[in-house]
This record gives C-alpha cells, structure tokens and sequence, in this order.
C-alpha cells in the first residue's frame, strides 16, 4: 500500500531541495511580487532542512529529488502527480517552465519502487489539486493549472479503482487547490469557504467536515498550505497566528516551521511535499 488517504500516520516523502530556485519565476500570483528580487541562497536551504528536520523528528522518512538546473521549481515536488493506495498519477504540467521535471520525478518514482497507474497524457493535471476527502472520495482543483479535459482523464482512470472524483472549480489567482482548501485530519479542514463552490462545500457537509475559516488574503500567505502527519498532527507556518491557534483549538499538535524565503516563489509546506507513504 501506498497512499491510503490524506490524514492517517505519514510514514515517507519525496521532496526536492531548492538548490536552482534562484528568482521568483512570475508564473502564479505570489511570485509576481517578487519577480524582481533574488531569493537569498542560504535561507532557502535553511528553510528546507528546517523541513526535512521535522519530518526525520516526527519518524517520517524522507526521499530526496536530485536537482538540476532545468528543474527551477522542482522543490514544489507535491506538482508532478498524486499518490493513491495503488500507486501514482504522473501528471502533466502546463507551464514550460516545469516541464523537465515530469521525466526526473517519473524516473525517481521508478527507482522508489512506486508503480505508475496513470498517466496524464492530453489534459493538464498538477498535485496541488489533489485532496483527498475520504479514502475513497477525490477532490481535485480546476483552478489554473488542472483543466477540465486533465480532469475528465485523472476521474476515468481513478473509476477503473474504485475512487469518486468531484471537480471543484474556483479563481485562477488561488492556484491550486492547496493554496484555498486542504484536510488536516479526518474531519477538519482549513479552507477560504468564499471562494469554493456550493456543490463542494454540499460535499463536505455531507461527508461531515468541518472547515476553519480563513479570510481570502490567507491564501496567498499559504495559509490554507498545511501538511497532514497524521494522529492529530499538522506541519504549519509560523506567520499562521490564527489558524494554528484555531489548530489547537479543534485538538491538533501544530509542528511550526519558520519559513518565509521559499514562499515567495509561490508555495508552502504541502507543496513540497510528495507523499510516498500514508497509512
């Protein structure tokens, strides 16, 4: 078993160190407000070894991508695909600018062991819009960088497994789904409820999860870009004041990660995070 859903106990990850993410490369909302300004070197890898630390802490085992030039952004290694039970989803990228890494990261699942069950081929489809809601039930972002044709393609090759796939369409400026909505545990997510359709929201309710509301401004302050570890504990930001303060309020352990360098390129804890293993 791989992946068996999005809350239970975390046991290994793929992530990929920042080693070529020099600039911000103006590709989503974010790192438009940084385009001009160059990223400092020594805090990126601070910052991922902060990451990796917590993970190693919290008895995760973590796989390391190699970097390359060509891969600016492969520390977004949540992108290339999803993980399920039986294996992953080799996703296709929109933006050129990532291109390179869809073979790199086909390559490593292959020397990890990870069987490929489906492959992305005409639509686009990224891992940030991939959200498990319950083991057998999918949501997935139709937002920037999934379309609907990626989508009808990831549905009807899950459907061949058993999986429910719901769409969940909302602003481009958002991303990817991560960016608005994300489950940290099994029946509470943190999500900007504005911005989701009534249908998914219809959703939740009815598969009974709660959400902890966030304003809209959170989202491009990675508000919503939690990681699930699984037994009650979640990886956050420590700019996250307010939702990790409701966090614990609703029970959960909140691991705070002092990252503020890495986001500027557009993403978060859950964006670097691939998960190999979970269950």
């Amino acid at each position: 078993m791989f992946v068996l859903n999005g809350t239970s106990e975390l046991k290994r990850v793929l992530v990929c160190p920042p080693t070529y993410l020099e600039e911000a490369a103006p590709i989503n909302e974010i790192s438009k407000k940084y385009a001009d300004q160059p990223l400092n070197r020594k805090k990126l890898t601070a910052e991922f070894e902060q990451l990796v630390e917590a993970y190693q802490q919290a008895g995760i085992e973590v796989e390391q991508q190699t970097a390359t030039p060509e891969m600016t952004n492969a520390v977004f290694a949540r992108d290339f695909g999803g993980c399920v039970k039986e294996g992953y989803i080799l996703g296709r990228f929109k933006k050129e600018l990532r291109f390179p890494e869809r073979r790199a990261y086909e390559n490593k699942m292959k020397k990890l062991g990870v069987p490929k069950i489906l492959e992305i081929k005409e639509g686009y489809f990224e891992g940030g819009d991939f959200a498990f809601l319950t083991e057998k039930v999918i949501a997935v972002g139709i937002i920037d960088r999934t379309d609907q044709k990626g989508f009808e393609e990831l549905k009807a090759g899950l459907a061949h497994f058993g999986y429910e796939v719901y769409p969940v369409p909302a602003d481009p400026r958002y991303l990817h789904l991560d960016m608005c909505f994300n489950l940290v545990d099994d029946h509470l997510a943190v999500a900007y409820k504005e911005g989701l359709p009534a249908a998914f929201l219809k959703l939740l309710e009815k598969l009974e999860i709660e959400i902890i509301p966030v304003p809209e401004e959170a989202i491009f302050k990675h508000g919503c870009n939690l990681e699930s570890l699984g037994a009650k504990r979640v990886l956050s930001l420590k700019q996250n004041t307010e939702v990790n303060k409701a966090l614990r309020a609703h029970g959960m352990k909140v691991i705070e990660l002092d990252i503020t360098e890495t986001l500027k390129a557009g993403g978060g804890p859950h964006c670097m995070t691939f998960p190999l293993q979970r269950g």
